[in-house]
């Protein structure tokens, strides 16, 4: 089959995936507005993002793992049609319960970020595989961004259920134009889905990011919370024991141990805890009215308008890093981009008075998240075998997830864990949590000095690649 526009291609991926970063975040300033309308509590009301973040953890890394095996453009327009219908679903849900499985069902699109980086390295020139996942994870990241600052006038000038209808839109016309351009990638893995490496994935990831995302209603002390954190590791460990004697595990736990792969997985975690609890908590301290000391009373959609400058600072360097790694190199732009997000966290930490700190610490911590994004898709795609791309990525997306898991539930205790007699959060809540988000963030950065370096120019590092891969098919062999 004749390879077709790479410039359509990548319209679509671009589409896929911007909406899947846009649906996680657009939902949740009108999380109010929907708990009223559907008339539900507010810790019901709180299913409809817990649903989409464990569905996302699940699908990701095991679709991805699909895509390299079965075909990734197949894989690819099956994702897209399932999310179609889940926000045609969402748009529709006439209650709650169905609402949260509508949200269920979207959350497959997770899949939609490792089944991209894959095609792109599949069917993009060698020299524009770097530039364009650089390119696209700068939509990512504004993804997140748009529906952050979109929610409030979507809501306003429409209503919540066009959080939906928009995404449908859009999603059925690049499945369209994906049917009709996106070539099916050549590469392919051998073997079949390790269905007991899926289950017990998916067994360990729920029971860990469930409590971590409930703790604050079920409390941290709950039988419920410990039970499932001592299953997770329980199950985590069997988990490793299946796929080391699989010989054909869903993760390969050999790439998982290349140099470049786990240090840039841990500062993925690392960063993922910052950057999704100033995502999650940054709005709400905009909010909050000034007679508790702080904030500034704003709207939803003047919240969303501080957010602005992070939105405008994401997409810039995120495209901006795909010109700068082919001279500075990966691992330089990882460790400015977790330094970018300290440093945005310990301004805000002692500087948040006045609203022009905080559209500047967004704009600040925007730069980081872009920079940041882009090197962590190009150094997990440079490191690994072509046949494990799919799953590589997806790990990497997932760990990030983790870690803003674990990040917001830590945020959240140091947030409400002392509140005024008007149910409000103290001004020293916030600031701690800021405070330890910038130690996170520079973490994250001193573990991307770990990242092994990677000499310029694309012969040596697919070289690197090239040797990386036969030493993984080497040691198969030897454990076949």
């Amino acid at each position: 089959m004749p390879r077709k526009s790479t410039r359509l291609t990548f319209v679509v991926l671009a589409a896929g995936a911007g909406v899947f970063s846009m649906l996680q975040s657009l939902i949740a300033p009108a999380l109010p507005t929907v708990q009223h309308a559907l008339h539900t509590s507010q810790s019901t009301a709180t299913w409809v993002m817990t649903a989409y973040l464990l569905s996302a953890s699940v699908f990701t890394p095991i679709l991805g793992r699909v895509g390299d095996l079965v075909g990734k453009k197949r894989t690819l327009v099956a994702v897209l049609v399932t999310v179609a219908v889940g926000c045609l679903l969402a748009a529709l849900a006439p209650s709650i319960g169905v609402l949260i499985v509508a949200r269920v069902v979207q959350g497959v699109g997770g899949a939609l970020f490792p089944l991209s980086f894959g095609i792109i390295r599949d069917e993009f020139a060698p020299s524009e595989v770097s530039g364009s996942i650089s390119n696209l994870s700068a939509v990512i990241a504004a993804g997140g961004g748009v529906g952050m600052v979109a929610a409030g006038p979507i809501v306003t000038a429409l209503d919540y259920r066009w959080l939906f209808w928009i995404p449908v839109g859009i999603v059925t016309v690049a499945t369209l134009i994906a049917l009709r351009y996106v070539p099916e990638s050549p590469n392919r893995a051998e073997g079949q889905v390790n269905w007991l490496g899926a289950a017990l994935l998916s067994a360990w990831l729920v029971a860990l990011l469930l409590p971590l995302s409930q703790a604050s209603v079920w409390g941290w002390g709950s039988t419920r919370v410990l039970g499932l954190f001592a299953a997770a590791v329980a199950l985590f460990a069997l988990w490793l024991y299946a796929e080391a004697r699989s010989r054909t595990p869903l993760i390969d736990l050999r790439v998982m141990r290349l140099p470049a792969v786990w240090t840039t997985n841990t500062a993925a975690l690392l960063f993922g805890a910052g950057m999704y609890s100033i995502w999650s908590f940054l709005p709400g301290f905009v909010q909050t009215p000034a007679s508790a000391g702080y904030g500034f009373g704003a709207s939803v959609t003047a919240a969303g308008l501080l957010m602005l400058p992070m939105l405008v600072a994401m997409f810039l360097s995120g495209v901006l890093s795909g010109r700068l790694e082919p001279v500075l190199g990966a691992k330089t732009l990882l460790t400015a981009g977790a330094a970018l997000g300290a440093l945005a966290c310990g301004i805000l930490t002692v500087w948040h008075d006045e609203r022009w700190q905080v559209a500047l610490v967004a704009g600040v911590f925007g730069l980081g998240i872009g920079l940041a994004f882009a090197s962590m898709a190009n150094l997990i795609v440079g490191s690994v075998p072509v046949d494990q791309t799919g799953a590589a990525t997806g790990m990497n997306a997932n760990i990030r997830t983790i870690g803003g898991s674990i990040g917001a539930a830590v945020t959240s205790v140091l947030v409400t864990g002392r509140l005024q007699s008007s149910g409000l959060p103290y001004a020293s809540g916030y600031t701690h949590a800021f405070a330890l988000l910038a130690l996170l963030c520079l973490a994250a950065a001193l573990a991307a000095l770990l990242v092994p370096v990677r000499r310029r120019g694309g012969t040596t590092g697919k070289a690197r690649a090239s040797s990386e891969a036969t030493a993984v098919e080497q040691e198969t062999v030897a454990h076949g």
